[in-house]
C-alpha cells in the first residue's frame, strides 16, 4: 500500500520565470522546509539522471532521501523516484493558467516501511506531509513577491 499526497499553488509569474526558479535542484533548500541540505550524487545537477541525497527532517524525524530525476520536460514537469526509508514517486507539474500565472502541483506517491507504521503511518504522514508541502509551496510562491 502507499500513500499518494497532492497539493498546488497560483503563483502570479510567467511559467519561464517559475521554471527557471524550479528546475535549480539545489534551490530547493530555499523554499522546502523539509529539506536540510542536497548533496548530489551524479555529475549532473539538474536534467534527467541527475541522482542526490537530500537530508529530510519532518518533526523529529531525519533521513536522507535519495532521489533520481526520472523525467524532465522543459517548462512542463520533473519527475523523482525515492529510494531509502521513504520510498516512491513524485511529480512537480508546472502549467500556465494565463500569461502572468502558473500553477504549480506537486504529487507524491509514498510507501512508509513497517518500522515508521506501515499503511498507518502513512495515513498520519500524508496528513503531516501535505500541510508541509503546502507551506513549502507558499514558500515557493513567496521568492517571487
Amino acid at each position: 500500500m502507499s500513500k499518494r499526497i497532492e497539493v498546488s499553488i497560483i503563483i502570479n509569474k510567467p511559467l519561464e520565470v517559475v521554471w527557471n526558479e524550479v528546475k535549480v535542484m539545489e534551490n530547493h533548500v530555499n523554499w522546502m522546509q523539509d529539506a536540510e541540505k542536497i548533496d548530489f550524487l551524479s555529475d549532473n545537477t539538474f536534467g534527467l539522471n541527475t541522482k542526490m541525497k537530500v537530508l529530510t527532517k519532518v518533526g523529529p524525524f531525519t533521513l536522507n532521501d535519495v532521489i533520481t530525476v526520472t523525467e524532465w520536460k522543459e517548462m512542463e514537469s520533473i519527475a523523482v523516484i525515492h529510494e531509502g526509508i521513504v520510498t516512491g514517486e513524485g511529480v512537480f507539474n508546472l502549467s500556465p493558467v494565463d500569461k502572468q500565472s502558473t500553477k504549480f502541483q506537486w504529487v507524491e506517491t509514498l510507501k512508509f516501511p513497517f518500522y515508521l507504521g506501515g499503511p498507518i503511518g502513512e495515513i498520519f504522514g500524508g496528513i503531516v506531509l501535505k500541510y508541509i508541502w503546502k507551506k513549502n509551496l507558499k514558500n515557493l510562491k513567496g521568492l517571487f513577491e
